[in-house]
């Protein structure tokens, strides 16, 4: 039987781009740019859904499980570069929020498009990891139909997770099989079911949301800085510096001087210069504090 796409907003045309193939360079462009204007208007009424999304993640990285995201594809894609860039911004084990694509991570590089349409793969590669019911499943699909993500949130659910679903389109398949459907419609795509353009774009603020929002949630920022950075290269030492010396006032060379006793932990550095302590004093804080500095200073 044919699958039928004809009902899904992401797969429909888009009146404003039917002369596309005859436009100049800058008539596409700018056509293209006033269709990535109404993702952020499409996100709103979904933002609650979203923050019932971060509390749960909160809960589960709280109870020492996982975020796990799950797609095919762009959406795949999307997940794994969300969850690749957590550890070096917040600090976290790299198995802390994970990313998993059909196909596997070769499929990042190179599309393994039938990959999407088993089911069975989607519980498999949950089950390789070791799901456990204190993580959180994050499935997403812009068509909201992706069998790889429905076999994965059936099994999540089988485990007893908490489980979530972005999709752009409303009434979605994985919407149904989530315990929290987060639907946005950003509307048909400038190049007619080109998902990776505006759905991806809302799938990628989305993503952006609930990483961040979850992550701070944990204790991972003082004020709007992100003091459990990695200091992995040149740039990210500097910047770890230039947290230490906003958060407090400090010189970069008394910035640099805590650090090092902190062993590079731009938090504790900042928790020693506020609260006036000494190193052990100031992991003891924070460890008290569930790693929030501005409960650690008081």
């Amino acid at each position: 039987m044919t699958l039928n796409l004809n009902n899904m907003s992401t797969e429909t045309r888009n009146p404003n781009t039917m002369d596309l193939d005859i436009m100049t360079p800058l008539e596409i462009v700018t056509v293209m740019n006033q269709e990535d204007a109404k993702v952020p208007a499409a996100i709103t009424p979904v933002l609650p859904s979203i923050a019932q999304c971060v509390s749960w993640a909160m809960e589960s990285i709280e109870a020492g499980g996982r975020i796990i995201y799950m797609g095919a594809g762009t959406s795949g894609r999307l997940g794994v570069l969300d969850a690749v860039e957590c550890p070096p911004t917040f600090g976290v084990p790299h198995e802390v929020v994970v990313g998993l694509i059909a196909g596997g991570e070769n499929a990042f590089v190179r599309p393994i498009e039938s990959a999407e349409d088993s089911p069975e793969l989607g519980r498999q590669d949950l089950q390789r990891i070791s799901l456990e019911k204190r993580d959180i499943v994050i499935g997403i699909a812009a068509s909201g139909r992706t069998p790889y993500v429905l076999g994965g949130l059936a099994y999540a659910r089988e485990k007893g997770c908490r489980t979530a679903a972005i999709s752009c389109n409303p009434g979605s398949a994985i919407g149904a099989a989530a315990e929290l459907a987060i639907e946005v419609v950003p509307g048909p795509e400038c190049l007619t079911g080109s998902t990776r353009l505006k759905a991806g774009t809302a799938q990628k603020l989305i993503l952006n949301m609930i990483s961040t929002a979850t992550m701070v949630g944990c204790g991972k920022a003082y004020q709007n800085l992100m003091v459990d950075v990695m200091m992995t290269n040149e740039k990210l030492v500097v910047r770890a510096q230039n947290i230490v010396m906003e958060a407090t006032g400090c010189d970069r060379a008394t910035a640099a001087e805590k650090i090092a006793q902190a062993e590079g932990s731009a938090k504790t550095a900042i928790t020693m210069i506020l609260a006036d302590c000494s190193v052990t004093e100031a992991r003891e804080r924070l460890a008290r504090a569930k790693g929030h500095v501005r409960g650690a200073i008081l």
